[in-house]
Formats: C-alpha cells, structure tokens, sequence
C-alpha cells in the first residue's frame, strides 16, 4: 500500500511539473549580442522583454500561461550561427514566433533554414534591407522597421537639402549594405548629386586604408559610411582621421550608437550626420516612452521601439489564435495589426484579452507605428536625422519625404 500511495506520488508531483511546463508559451528573440551591432542589441532585446513583463503583469497568455522570451545569439554576420540559433528556437526551445532576427542577412538565414520550414512567424525590429520583401516566405517574416529603400532615399534627401552634393560612399558586403547603398546612391544621383566612388569592404578586417585610399583620391570631401557601428563602420572612420582624408562623415542606423563615439572620440565625430528609421508622433509613443523609462530602457534607442511592438503583436496574434501553435499566427498578426478593430495602445494587453474573449476584433497601434503590414509583410515608416553633438548621437526631427 505504501508503494501504491508512493507512486501516486510522485505520478501526481510528475503531472504538476508536467503542468507547469505546459503553462509557458514561447515567443523566441534573435539578435547580434555579439558582432557587429552588439552594443546595439541589448535595448532593442529589453524593448521586447518590455512587451513580456506587461503580458504576464496584466494575467499572462492564453487562460493565464506566462510568456517566456529565451534568446539566441546570430552575431549578426555569420549565417551559421544564425542558422543554428533560430534552429534551436524552433526544434530545441519549440517557440510560437520569434522577434527578430536584427541584421538582415541573420534574418533571411534564420528564415529560410529554421523558421519558414519549421511554420513559425518571425517578426524583425531592425532587418532593413529591401532583400527581406523578396523572401519566398509563406507570409511568415514580417519587420515593423521600414525598408532602406525608402531610408536611402531620405538620406540622400537630407545631405541633398544641407547642400552636401559630391560624396564618397563605402558600404559592407552584405544584403544590408548593398541594399541601403543602392537606395542611398539611386536617390542622390537622380536628386543631381555626385556619387564620386562607391566600394563595398568586407566586415571584420583590420585594415581599410586601400579602400580609403580609393575613395579620398576621388576628391569628395564628405564620406558615407554604410556599416556596423562595433566593427568595419567603427575601423573604417577611424582610419579615414588618422589619415586626414575627409572633412564630413555621413551614416546610417547601423552606425547610430554611441558606443562609436567613445571608440573614436566626440571631437573627431562632432558633426556627423546620419539617419534612422524612428516613430512617428503617435499616442502610442509617448506611452510606450513613459513605460520605458519606468524600466530603465532608453526609449529613443535604436529599434527599441520597433522591438517592443514586434514582441507585444506576436502576443496579441497568439492570444487571438487561441493557443501556442504556430499554424495559423501569421493570419492572426495581420488581423490585430489592421483595421477595422478597436484601437489597442502600447500596454493595454488586459483590454484587448477582454475583446478577444468577446470576439470584437482589435487593431493595434504601437510605440513605432500603427503596422499595416503590406503584403510582404512591410510598413510604412518615418526617418530620423541624427547629428553627433556634444558627444552624443542627437535627433534633429523627422525627414520630411
């Protein structure tokens, strides 16, 4: 009899556990936590955390189930291990959906060898890169940033305007680089601009002066640099004022960190342009920067916001779903971000349950934009000027297309 009640016992205590493991539902986040964007990573990935802690706050997922975020780690330039991260978010972890990844060629690697074979949803914060509309993708990666197509252009806008006509342009060899360079270059020449040399540079080397050398003999005094702020974008314009080649520096977001300006010094980079993608004045904004604030995280910092919103619309997708399977999420993001539906602000997770529940359909307008997704998965977007100022990167409002 004892063995019998023993055995109960622990049949019982392996039921409870067996519950407990059942009560979590998994949303995956991929990024560059080391690499070239590494410094960049961390607030984008507490933006998402943001979305987790405000879910589980307000009741959790689906009847009460907590949502966990486990992460893993693409360093942003190596195929392989993104492939190998987002492999084990979808076989090992068994995730719902995946914020992320963040580089463009970590995403288009994680998609097409893990996440579209394996049916889950991907929703990048920051993948950029026009490459990411071509994906034969079975509607499952979506991005809540702009493509560069449109970033390029309102950079070239912008130096256009500030009467910088004759540039110089180096980008890294990859889908992002290329991708922002061809939109940067396009846009620039057809606004009557120069484009005096244009040179791809591979990523993580130590030297750069032969391509610098190339790019001062063209006789463009401003350089646009198009890379990662932690490895060739950082190399690149430190080797550019060590050899005295250029009076102006111009880059883009993957160059938006400060981490770049204590690596090369405020005074050197005093008056260095650059864009990036940013919110628009939405009430979601402002409540999503009191939120952030109250966590500790940096609301204005790179993607951050778009993180945030990637996390929080694959809850709401999952819940309107009904469970944690992954069939059928992609349909349920384009339903909570669309209209018609009643408007859901950053934070309001408590409330759109209650609607779900109701059956009322919702639409979720978030802290980076309101995300009616196209049919590549795509929104709408605003750029912002960014301008190196006593030693920070300072915005300057919105490019006004």
């Amino acid at each position: 009899m004892k063995k019998n009640i023993l055995s109960m016992t622990v049949a019982a205590s392996a039921l409870a556990l067996a519950g407990v493991a059942q009560a979590e539902v998994k949303i995956g986040f991929l990024g560059g936590f080391t690499g070239g964007i590494e410094s960049l990573t961390p607030p984008i990935f507490d933006g998402a955390r943001l979305a987790v802690q405000q879910v589980n706050e307000q009741g959790g997922i689906l009847d009460g189930q907590e949502l966990v975020m486990p992460s893993g780690d693409t360093t942003c330039s190596d195929a392989s291990a993104a492939s190998n991260a987002a492999d084990r978010m979808v076989n090992t972890e068994e995730v719902t959906a995946i914020v992320g990844a963040l580089c463009t060629g970590a995403t288009i690697a994680a998609a097409n060898n893990a996440a579209i074979p394996g049916g889950v949803t991907m929703v990048s914060p920051a993948s950029t890169a026009p490459a990411v509309t071509e994906l034969d993708d079975n509607d499952l990666v979506f991005r809540t940033v702009p493509s560069d197509a449109f970033q390029g252009e309102m950079l070239a806008k912008l130096l256009l305007e500030k009467g910088i006509d004759n540039v110089a342009v180096t980008y890294v060899n990859n889908d992002y680089g290329s991708g922002l360079a061809g939109a940067f270059t396009t846009a620039f020449e057809n606004g009557g601009g120069t484009v005096a040399e244009n040179l791809a540079h591979e990523d993580n080397r130590a030297d750069y002066r032969s391509e610098l050398g190339s790019l001062s003999v063209s006789g463009a005094e401003t350089l646009v640099v198009l890379a990662y702020a932690d490895t060739s974008g950082q190399t690149v314009l430190r080797q550019a004022y060590e050899g005295g080649m250029f009076t102006q520096y111009v880059g883009a977001d993957g160059m938006v960190g400060d981490s770049l300006i204590e690596a090369i010094g405020a005074d050197v980079l005093d008056g260095m342009i650059a864009t990036r993608p940013g919110s628009p004045d939405l009430p979601g904004t402002d409540i999503f920067n009191e939120a952030a604030e109250a966590a500790d995280i940096d609301p204005s910092a790179v993607f951050a916001a778009q993180a945030y919103d990637a996390a929080f619309l694959l809850a709401l997708a999952i819940e309107q779903n009904g469970s944690a399977e992954r069939e059928g999420v992609s349909a349920a993001l384009r339903s909570v971000s669309s209209e018609p539906g009643e408007v859901i602000l950053p934070g309001e997770w408590e409330k759109a349950v209650e609607l779900i529940a109701a059956g009322e359909e919702i639409n979720y307008e978030g802290a980076s934009g309101t995300h009616e997704f196209d049919e590549a998965g795509d929104v709408p977007g605003v750029v912002v000027e960014m301008v190196v100022e006593d030693g920070t990167f300072t915005s300057k409002g919105f490019v006004e297309p």
